[in-house]
């Protein structure tokens, strides 16, 4: 039963970038969490901290959104490092540069994360270690049919 639970959990968390979505989370409980601190902390304080509360809250759906929604990934990364850079400016120096580090990161995770492509069928078996000989030749594969410039998700063309 627990290694079902694993296997779903790994499954899961390899289905979607994943540790995008924890870092974008990550900054944005860090960038919101600060304006909560006492006031020794604190480089600004009042009206300054409501930005810094809207901008952690945004990263954290965007860092949720890339793992309930990976079609919505590119969007969510991009608009993650932009708000972690915009945070800089107005929270704190973003965290006090954890903050927009975290971000930033988080964001190009985000937007660099690719789904597994399907393995192909021919995988690596131990064939070639000469172990075994090879009872009979694979059967020749046609060449797959070339990519229609509507196959990417995202819409970009190849």
């Amino acid at each position: 039963m627990l290694l079902s639970r694993r296997q779903r959990w790994r499954r899961w968390r390899r289905s979607r970038p994943f540790w995008g979505g924890l870092f974008a989370i990550l900054a944005g409980a860090w960038i919101c969490v600060l304006p909560l601190a006492p006031l020794k902390i604190m480089l600004q304080q009042g009206v300054a901290g409501i930005p810094s509360v809207l901008m952690g809250i945004v990263m954290v759906v965007l860092g949720l959104t890339a793992w309930f929604s990976p079609p919505q990934r590119a969007l969510a990364g991009v608009l993650t490092t932009l708000i972690a850079t915009a945070a800089l400016v107005l929270s704190n120096l973003g965290g006090f540069l954890i903050g927009t580090l975290l971000g930033i990161l988080g964001g190009g995770l985000m937007f660099a994360w690719q789904p597994y492509a399907a393995q192909r069928a021919g995988g690596s078996t131990g064939a070639g270690t000469g172990a075994e000989p090879d009872p009979a030749p694979a059967p020749a594969r046609s060449a797959p049919p070339p990519p229609t410039p509507h196959s990417d998700p995202q819409g970009a063309q190849p």
